[in-house]
């Protein structure tokens, strides 16, 4: 079930009521409703995944009870390792078996070698890659012994399958969602009105801004030895906010959902575009895997710690991780390695934590340096997106090759104005709003009724009339 559907504009009211006026003096019928709601979300799209979620539900709750019940350290690491295994094991199947059986194929037949297999019509299970690192990092913080284990079913499956977040994130935390739970909601009309504001943001993303980005982009992308090098980086930069637009507006969507039965999600977006290096584009960019890769891999590979050579290993490693787990192709890796790359001279000379504070904090433009610094490492950002846009590193390559060609300066032969000034717009309101959770944060306490709600019917109007053909949402894939 899209976010940007009918299907979703009817079964949220419906799920609402029922959550507020029916079973709002009991808990756990809250708590199983949701978990009801969340398997009729999920199960929209293919039902027959749904016993994947059930599985990783029962497998994951009952290796929690029983590691807090254990004391022998040997058969917690089994513990442990089963939920890893299993987990990453359903995961590596439907989503890298046939990325790596062709790969071993190819490399036997470079040596001379003729290997006969047999690739798997495998459907990608929606969300696949989101909710497995989610109950994964219940069970290592269970193992860590900084989680209690639940013994409450009902809550676990809730905090599993939670459908707002269910397909592309936030990837909570155990530690954060888990708890909310166990408690007692109150409906709160501030939380709702909030959580509706953030959801009509995450719309317009998506609908106006990632949509029609995607429009030419795909255009752009799908044909680019026929367009001139000026044209190529349109089309990039088009990509560059197709992909924000689009994922940022995902998690604005589910994390106002989420408030408006009463739950908190972590903030998932920063406003990445403003940063002015690379190492603050991570911290502010898709930060619940980034921080899930940084406590869950980078930390127990020894982080910063060790020598020059295990630091550098390690920042490769995580990036790489990272890379790959967008998906089973070589152009994610090399996406991975490219950041490593920019990432890397920052790391290494004690840099990577000058840019903590939001740019320009209290004032209203940046100075000359922030804005060199945001172009540069917008910059960097946009040509590494052409790894990840791109069908294979082939197509990268002569994408980029295109770019530095003779006509880089020509006059693009695509450049929609009528778009190209609703980015504008939509960057204005981003920087206006950067010391936010989301942009529009602030309209409902900042202004009076009728100017707040004329911002509210422009954003509505501008969805319906200026949104661009449904694309599915990018993360799905994944």
């Amino acid at each position: 079930m899209l976010f940007n559907s009918i299907d979703f504009a009817i079964f949220l009211p419906i799920i609402f009521i029922l959550y507020w006026f029916i079973n709002n003096k009991n808990l756990k019928l809250q708590n199983s409703l949701i978990v009801v709601a969340s398997y009729i979300f999920y199960g929209w799209w293919d039902w027959r995944f749904l016993s994947l979620i059930l599985f990783s539900t029962i497998i994951d709750y009952s290796i929690g009870i029983n590691l807090k019940k254990q004391d022998n350290q040997l058969k917690r690491k089994i513990l442990l390792y089963i939920s890893v295994i299993i987990n990453l094991g359903f995961l590596g199947f439907f989503k890298y078996y046939n990325f790596f059986l062709d790969n071993f194929i190819t490399a036997f037949s470079f040596f001379g070698s003729e290997i006969k297999a047999s690739s798997l019509n495998i459907i990608l299970p929606v969300g696949i890659s989101f909710y497995t690192f989610q109950t994964l990092s219940y069970t290592i913080d269970v193992y860590r012994r900084k989680l209690n284990p639940t013994k409450d079913f009902i809550a676990f499956a809730a905090f599993v399958s939670f459908f707002p977040q269910l397909v592309a994130g936030p990837i909570e935390r155990a530690t954060n969602l888990l708890p909310q739970f166990y408690k007692k909601r109150e409906f709160n009309y501030s939380n709702a009105v909030d959580g509706m504001q953030q959801i009509l943001w995450g719309l317009f993303k998506k609908i106006v801004i990632a949509d029609n980005c995607a429009h030419y982009a795909n255009l752009i992308f799908n044909n680019s030895l026929d367009y001139s090098g000026s044209t190529l980086i349109i089309g990039a930069i088009f990509f560059t906010f197709q992909i924000y637009g689009d994922f940022s507006g995902y998690s604005d969507i589910a994390i106002g959902t989420s408030r408006l039965f009463g739950f908190n999600l972590m903030q998932n977006f920063n406003f990445p575009y403003f940063s002015r290096d690379i190492a603050e584009f991570w911290r502010r960019w898709h930060i619940s895997l980034s921080t899930w890769f940084r406590d869950y891999l980078y930390i127990p590979l020894g982080g910063s710690r060790g020598s020059i050579w295990n630091k550098i290993r390690n920042v490769f490693i995580i990036f790489i991780v990272s890379g790959f787990w967008h998906g089973a192709n070589w152009t994610f890796i090399v996406w991975g390695a490219l950041n490593a790359f920019y990432f890397l001279p920052i790391f290494l000379t004690n840099n990577n934590r000058n840019n903590i504070e939001i740019v320009a904090q209290g004032k209203k433009l940046p100075s000359l340096k922030e804005f060199i610094s945001i172009v540069l490492t917008f910059g960097l950002t946009v040509f590494a997106w052409i790894f990840f846009r791109a069908n294979n590193i082939e197509h990268a390559l002569n994408y980029i090759k295109g770019i530095f060609s003779n006509s880089l300066f020509s006059i693009p032969e695509i450049a929609p104005i009528n778009i190209i000034i609703i980015l504008l717009i939509f960057v204005i309101a981003e920087w206006l709003g950067r010391n936010r959770q989301y942009a529009i944060e602030e309209v409902k306490t900042k202004f009076k009724r009728p100017l707040r709600y004329t911002i509210y019917y422009a954003i509505i109007i501008a969805i319906f009339w200026l949104g661009g053909k449904e694309q599915q949402f990018i993360y799905f894939q994944f």
